[in-house]
């Protein structure tokens, strides 16, 4: 598939290796615009839009995936695949299970459990576990610890349902009794993506509503103010690369 794609109206060269990828493309927006320097938009196809700036020094882009897996499918693949992206950080929001999970907490996504079925299709009918690359952990929970954010660590669970029909027959007790901290709606297929096509990937989250207390923060509030979690991915990817991780 040459560039352009589908997808995707940018010119070869116009993504840099590092992208994160907000669901919500006004987050990109704000991403670029709050945290980017020298940012220029690359992408408007769909609404999906994507730019691509520095961050102390370091070629980054920034491109809203949309919601759920097979969107953030696409738009992964077509990156790595055909942009030559080689580390991809989401940065989304997620819904807590855990109790001690609070609204705005942070959340590094070690594994996504998943209900879909696209990593079996990839994985010959047999379960994948969709894991994060640890050097991209590990780079942003030593950025979260320098900023002095705290951050949970653990399994995260990407629905491809919303409006949940399984949730009156006690769906989120299993998940809270089994750790599950969070639900959320790509990590699994960009985990899955990235494993397929030897790209790294990373999943970075802020809890805006809790499923167990019913806590939430607005659309507004979403969009525009968690921005500690792109502060740790952005800083973590610097720290990657210092380490030859690019």
């Amino acid at each position: 598939m040459p560039t352009p794609t589908p997808h995707i109206s940018a010119a070869p060269g116009d993504f840099a290796e590092a992208v994160l990828l907000p669901g919500d493309p006004l987050r990109a927006k704000h991403i670029a615009e709050t945290h980017l320097e020298d940012a220029k938009q690359v992408n408007a196809v769909r609404n999906a839009f994507a730019y691509t700036g520095t961050h102390q020094g370091m070629p980054v882009s920034v491109l809203g995936t949309g919601m759920g897996i097979p969107s953030a499918s696409i738009y992964s693949s077509e990156l790595i695949v055909e942009y030559g992206v080689r580390r991809l950080v989401r940065v989304g929001s997620c819904g807590a299970v855990q109790d001690h999970v609070a609204l705005r907490d942070v959340i590094l996504a070690v594994g996504a459990c998943t209900d879909s079925n696209v990593n079996r299709a990839r994985y010959g009918g047999l379960d994948f576990a969709a894991t994060a690359d640890f050097g991209l952990l590990r780079t942003a929970a030593e950025a979260a610890e320098a900023r002095g954010i705290e951050v949970h660590a653990g399994n995260v669970h990407s629905s491809d349902l919303f409006y949940d029909p399984r949730a009156a027959a006690g769906y989120f007790d299993q998940m809270n009794k089994m750790g599950v901290l969070a639900v959320e709606m790509e990590a699994a297929g960009i985990y899955g993506v990235a494993a397929e096509n030897g790209a790294r990937a990373l999943t970075v989250l802020t809890v805006s509503d809790h499923i167990r207390s019913g806590e939430a923060t607005t659309s507004d509030e979403r969009q525009t103010t968690f921005d500690d979690m792109v502060r740790i991915a952005l800083d973590g990817l610097v720290l990657d690369a210092q380490r030859g991780g690019a």
